[in-house]
């Protein structure tokens, strides 16, 4: 029949949709037990699976190669999954559905955040302030997956076929919905369906073997065609096409490859140097969602990869687990404000320069912060360019105090 790839905030009911939608179908249901299933193929711990998939700190480059190749893992788990066929795939590996294959229905369970505080303050019977913040936490997984993937937010339209809003549709109305849908003829598996889910495969095994060489590529397949999308720029391009090729056409099933260059390449003789005073560390830290995910897209466009924290505790945490080089702050925060945050990290971590980025501050918090030790001291709205230069200068302060031998134990 067809794929159900189903993806939901945190209590928005997506667990009993999913389980539901796949009794009605008589399908096959694959949630989060698919993380045990690749573990015990490839060897490696569960939580080391799920953190590559859920977690936050691996946006750090440091991380990044063991996360690209435990992710295309779960991409090819997924792909045999859906070449299966007659199967609700529930959670962040919806995402890996390749999007070649026409007979999926990609689903988007979603709910207001009043709804969703409601519902987590009864199932976890904790107060209102805590359920934000168990909100928070959660939304902010599902915004550094989907920005990994997509450079897309989690309920971006453009990555479903559908969106429920479950604050407006009873659940059993919602499961009622899928399934109909899910029966509708132009998802119905066909032989053209079945041999594009057979090209995801072989494109998944293929981006297996390049991510076990540490080759961060996008891979496609038809026909036994395998065109590789290099996406960012490199020095020596053709000893890199040189490189991907003969790892894939070492694939069974590969009978040609191609590569082409990403829309952040350029081609030879025209690449830009390399930026070495970009950060490899960056933390970014706000309350206001919106604005935080936009400044970090911005970087991103800038070469720059920052991790993202919502409030102060979660900065201090996140700095306990994986030191920046370079934090981004506001100031004006819920519970932790950006004074005290500075004032730890500072005192835990002398080496972390940190830049200051307020819409409220005053001359006598600038002076506050400045005496505690941050790097600079700048204004929303601030210029992007502006920004991009103050952490590129905080950063030649690291790697001059590297230099001359000082801090280095810290680090």
């Amino acid at each position: 029949m067809t794929v159900v790839a189903l993806f939901s905030g945190s209590f928005c009911g997506g667990e009993e949709i999913a389980s539901n939608v796949a009794k009605d179908l008589g399908f096959r249901l694959v949630q989060r037990d698919l993380y045990a299933t690749v573990a015990s193929r490839y060897g490696l711990p569960e939580n080391r699976v799920t953190e590559a998939i859920h977690g936050t700190t691996s946006f750090f480059r440091s991380l990044r190669r063991d996360r690209e190749r435990t992710v295309a893992y779960v991409r090819l788990a997924v792909a045999e999954i859906v070449l299966e066929d007659d199967v609700v795939i529930h959670g962040f590996p919806m995402h890996l559905v390749a999007k070649t294959v026409p007979h999926v229905l990609r689903v988007c369970i979603a709910a207001n955040r009043d709804h969703r505080i409601r519902a987590a303050m009864a199932a976890q019977s904790i107060s209102e302030a805590k359920a934000r913040k168990v909100i928070d936490r959660d939304d902010r997984e599902r915004i550094q997956w989907t920005q990994y993937l997509f450079d897309l937010g989690p309920w971006d339209e453009r990555l479903y076929d559908e969106i429920v809003p479950v604050h407006a549709t009873p659940i059993d109305q919602a499961v009622r919905l899928i399934a109909a849908n899910a029966r509708n003829q132009v998802v119905q598996t066909t032989p053209a369906a079945q041999a594009a889910a057979q090209d995801a495969v072989l494109a998944a095994r293929v981006h297996v073997a390049l991510a076990e060489h540490g080759h961060d590529v996008d891979v496609t397949a038809a026909g036994g065609l395998v065109t590789i999308l290099i996406k960012k720029e490199v020095l020596r391009l053709e000893k890199l096409e040189s490189e991907l090729r003969h790892i894939a056409e070492a694939v069974p099933g590969v009978s040609g490859v191609q590569t082409r260059l990403g829309p952040r390449c350029r081609p030879p003789g025209s690449a830009r140097e390399v930026d070495l005073d970009v950060p490899s560390r960056v933390l970014l830290v706000d309350d206001e969602k919106e604005f935080v995910h936009t400044l970090s897209e911005r970087l991103q466009a800038r070469d720059f990869e920052p991790a993202v924290a919502y409030d102060g505790e979660d900065a201090l945490s996140f700095v306990d687990s994986q030191v920046p080089e370079v934090m981004v702050l506001d100031l004006k925060m819920p519970g932790i404000d950006g004074i005290e945050v500075l004032r730890r990290v500072k005192q835990q971590h002398p080496v972390v320069e940190v830049i200051i980025l307020t819409g409220h501050g005053s001359d006598r918090e600038q002076a506050l912060a400045m005496e505690l030790g941050a790097f600079a001291y700048l204004q929303k709205p601030v210029d992007i360019e502006l920004l991009a230069r103050t952490m590129r200068e905080a950063y030649r302060k690291i790697n001059a105090r590297k230099a001359a031998g000082v801090g280095r134990r810290e680090e």
